[in-house]
């Protein structure tokens, strides 16, 4: 005897008797329409329905699936209830705001299927079933793919043809699967996701990486905490890149003036490893901003210094420099020492004020939250302090060549800094309010 379990519809197709109260009899076509109702009733309701059926075999057989797996006995089919994880519903609206659109791709019936994209809020207008998507040319199947976000009783090949079809359009594709047969879409995809429970050694050898939970709203985590990462990357890169064109304008400017050299090179490479160090640091610390999968997916293709951000980085450098120019040329021929611990000082106090216009470039501070990075707060009182005793510890003042400085010289700094925070505030504030929409990462204005 062969006993055969799959598809109920396939199996119906393949049955020629049914058994009935325990007695084989011939499956008669309103005995098929019955069961094909039970069976859309299960699987309209969720359910995943699993068929059932046996032949008895005679020698002579050929022991091949299409000899083996016709005129079959139908004895029923069972619904078995796998209901989404709870989180799963939420993961979907997330994607939807971040602009990630999802397709279930499984080997459920249509119905099924359907009936679970529905109660995780995914929006299809019905399912494509795998003689669907055969049916279809690729551009018909390519605008259907755009409304209809469900495809059922798919093979492989119809997964890599999707794949070929949004790859076509410019999509960035995450793949998920676990069985061998998903093995070349999980190679083919842009990002091959395995599952790590389920998963077949197979899938996980053809994948980029592995779900370890099995779970679709950690990759939905994984996709805010790469933003975040991609965020605070071009965060710190564009705050060292403004701080470091602040130091040239303000050296070169003196030097075309013929000016003495306004910081000596200790006192750079005590700004950059010191001061912009630390800074740089915590703003790869900087959590999430609140929108951040509310936005569009960024264009893979456009980089950190786009066109926006260098004018960004040349604006606010030269104000930088030309700030410490200006504090410098004043106290130069009184006190040479004196106007460089000014310079000196003055351009860290500069570009503390400008760190934190790098926390956003979208949102103001108090929206942000002025203690929401912890170790960027660290880093403003750390610098602030080391530079107190490099301007009046004996040690460091012979080390990096600095001299007292009055309370009235810290106020002057304190004064003159404050506007770099102001201008990056209010840009910011009328940014918001006139609406003007934010890219996907933070590469300057736009």
């Amino acid at each position: 005897v062969a006993y055969v379990k799959g598809a109920p519809e396939v199996l119906l197709a393949r049955s020629s008797g049914a058994l009935v109260g325990g007695v084989v009899v011939p499956l008669t076509d309103d005995l098929r329409a019955a069961l094909h109702r039970g069976l859309q009733e299960y699987a309209s309701g969720g359910l995943r329905v699993l068929g059932a059926a046996y032949r008895p075999l005679h020698d002579g057989i050929s022991w091949t699936a299409d000899d083996v797996e016709k005129d079959l006995i139908f004895l029923g089919f069972a619904g078995i209830l796998d209901p989404p994880r709870p989180e799963a519903a939420e993961a979907i609206r997330l994607c939807k705001s971040a602009g990630i659109d999802v397709i279930m791709i499984t080997g459920d019936n249509p119905q099924t299927a359907y009936a679970v994209a529905q109660d995780l809020g995914l929006s299809s207008e019905g399912a494509l079933t795998g003689t669907d998507l055969e049916a279809m040319s690729d551009d018909e199947l390519e605008e259907r793919l755009s409304t209809t976000k469900v495809l059922s009783r798919v093979t492989a090949a119809h997964k890599l043809r999707v794949i070929d079809i949004l790859s076509r359009e410019g999509a960035v594709i995450a793949m998920t699967g676990d069985g061998v047969n998903d093995a070349p879409a999980l190679k083919k995809a842009n990002i091959g996701i395995a599952m790590g429970i389920k998963g077949t050694d197979v899938a996980k050898e053809s994948s980029d990486m592995i779900l370890v939970d099995d779970n679709f709203a950690s990759i939905v985590a994984g996709v805010e905490e790469g933003r975040r990462e991609y965020d605070n990357i071009a965060r710190f890169t564009l705050y060292l890149l403004s701080s470091n064109v602040g130091e040239i304008v303000a050296i070169v400017g003196g030097l075309l003036m013929g000016l003495p050299l306004i910081l000596i090179p200790v006192q750079i490479l005590w700004i950059n490893l010191i001061t912009d160090g630390l800074s740089a640091l915590a703003l790869g610390l900087e959590p999430a901003e609140r929108d951040v999968m509310q936005r569009r997916p960024r264009d893979p293709e456009k980089t950190i210094l786009s066109r926006g951000a260098f004018l960004v980085i040349l604006i606010i450098g030269t104000w930088l420099g030309l700030l410490t120019f200006y504090v410098f040329s004043g106290l130069y021929e009184v006190d040479i020492d004196r106007a460089r611990t000014m310079a000196f000082t003055g351009l860290i106090v500069f570009e503390l004020y400008n760190v934190l216009n790098f926390r956003s470039f979208r949102s103001p501070l108090h929206r942000v939250g002025f203690f929401s990075n912890p170790a960027l707060l660290y880093a403003i009182l750390g610098s602030i302090a080391l530079q107190v005793l490099v301007v009046y510890t004996p040690i460091f003042q012979e080390f990096l060549g600095t001299a007292p400085l009055t309370l009235a010289d810290w106020g002057l700094l304190v004064l003159l800094g404050l506007p770099v925070l102001i201008a990056g505030e209010t840009y910011k504030i009328l940014r918001s309010r006139a609406g003007t929409p934010g890219s996907s990462a933070p590469g300057g204005p736009g």
